[in-house]
């Protein structure tokens, strides 16, 4: 039995009934991960130890006694002296933190190449990138270097690494889960969120990490709890919005995705078209509204409260710090940021209105599979695009759920399911549905070039 290649319930289950001990599964993991890490850099750090559910935490979540440096040297050798929330829910649930996981600076990329601790690869085809920001935390769960892990979402970064490494990702909705001991962001947009090897764990992770925190005031007191899985996909109608398909989209992926679609149509569940008419406006309100709240985040860590000299930030980070700024400066704000938050408004209404013919929305999570390291490296912009079908998604503070669902050119695709707000458990039972009649999340990487694969 390869005990790295269980999902979390399997691995749950095996410890209960002695089929492996803690101690056997922890080492599995240590080795797996001394043996591919160097490979892939999806993790910064670990963490020896011999008891507890091995995970992987995102390098902007806050772990005490582990160093968290939001992949930037402006904080290299930052020890905090507290957990996150969800790290201490966690450990609660006998989980323990097997290291801190490689991402873009401070969250603000799409590939994983932000780093200032160097690019993590795509296990899949180490010639390409994984998906940012939450690049590590998506290969250590692609790689089996982890059961789960966690990572944060501001405008995809969970639910597009999630399809180009090939797993689960989970966007909970805007405050379900608490945002504190997160290094901010975006504070109106960051959420926390799991990546797993199968939907059902990411349900479980989800039970455990939501629910009220005094420390978070955009927190609810809604927990999420785990119903009995009797769901069909009968009587339930799949938005299928127009925008998501046509230019922009990779003819491969649509064709992916399509399929996908029909599976779900073909398992009993009604396909109706739904127009989001604002969509092509996400990502330059996006692109205002994120630089804004980054230039007042960021603002702290000036080399005497919090890291060292400004000089360590990088281009990046640097880039959306002075965006942000001008759309906030006096002659400005109102040209820019307030009209911004009202397209942001817009879009939401968008999926209300949306939501009134179907359950869920369906369409793709990437518009491309995975791209070549340094293929977009000199271009922002081409960037910035390829969040186009995730960021709608946080300006509305809806759910969203990335699950594997098929391959292009040899590289995984992922089906984006998008719900209501707070009704994650809609998203959940058709995305266990769907894995369940694919099992496309059983695939593994070869760690190899794809052009050696034979799929």
């Amino acid at each position: 039995m390869n005990i790295t290649q269980l999902t979390l319930l399997e691995t749950i289950k095996g410890l209960k009934e002695n089929k492996f001990s803690e101690e056997e599964l922890n080492k599995a993991y240590q080795q797996k991960i001394a043996e591919l890490n160097p490979k892939l850099n999806a993790f910064l750090v670990t963490a020896e130890g011999s008891k507890g559910i091995p995970v992987a935490i995102k390098d902007i979540i806050i772990t005490k006694n582990i160093p968290t440096t939001a992949g930037s040297k402006i904080l290299e050798g930052f020890i905090p002296p507290f957990d996150a929330t969800v790290v201490q829910k966690l450990k609660e649930q006998n989980i323990r933190v097997v290291g801190k996981t490689n991402c873009d600076e401070f969250a603000m990329g799409s590939s994983g190449e932000n780093s200032a601790y160097g690019p993590t690869k795509n296990p899949w085809d180490l010639t390409k990138v994984p998906g940012g920001s939450s690049s590590g935390s998506a290969v250590a769960v692609a790689a089996d270097l982890a059961v789960f892990s966690l990572g944060t979402d501001t405008g995809g970064s969970i639910r597009q690494p999630a399809s180009l490494s090939g797993v689960v990702g989970l966007k909970p909705s805007y405050g379900r889960v608490s945002r504190y001991g997160v290094i901010a962001l975006a504070s109106s947009l960051d959420q926390i969120g799991p990546f797993t090897k199968s939907v059902a764990d990411a349900r479980q992770v989800l039970e455990w990490i939501s629910g009220p925190d005094g420390y978070d005031p955009n927190c609810t007191n809604s927990e999420f709890s785990i119903f009995n899985f009797q769901f069909s996909m009968k009587d339930l109608r799949i938005g299928l919005p127009r925008e998501y398909f046509g230019k922009g989209l990779d003819e491969g992926v649509e064709k992916v995705i399509k399929d996908a679609v029909k599976k779900i149509e073909e398992l009993g569940a009604e396909i109706v078209e739904v127009q989001l008419p604002h969509t092509e406006y996400a990502i330059a309100a996006y692109y205002i509204v994120l630089p804004s709240e980054v230039s007042a985040n960021l603002a702290r860590f000036d080399g005497i409260r919090f890291g060292s000299s400004r000089k360590n930030f990088g281009a990046e980070v640097k880039r959306r710090i002075m965006l942000g700024t001008y759309t906030l400066s006096a002659g400005y704000f109102d040209d820019y940021f307030m009209k911004a938050a009202k397209v942001r408004t817009l879009i939401k209404q968008d999926f209300e209105k949306a939501f009134e013919k179907c359950d869920v929305i369906v369409g793709p999570a990437s518009p491309t599979v995975a791209w070549n390291l340094g293929e977009k490296a000199d271009d922002p912009l081409a960037m910035y695009f390829s969040d186009a079908y995730t960021i709608p998604a946080n300006l509305a503070g809806i759910p969203g759920l990335c699950l594997p669902c098929g391959f292009s050119q040899g590289l995984p695709v992922g089906l984006q399911i998008l719900g209501k707000y707070m009704d994650e458990e809609t998203i959940l039972n058709v995305g266990e549905i769907y894995e369940q009649a694919t099992e496309w999340h059983k695939e593994k990487p070869p760690l190899s070039p794809a052009k050696e694969r034979n799929i």
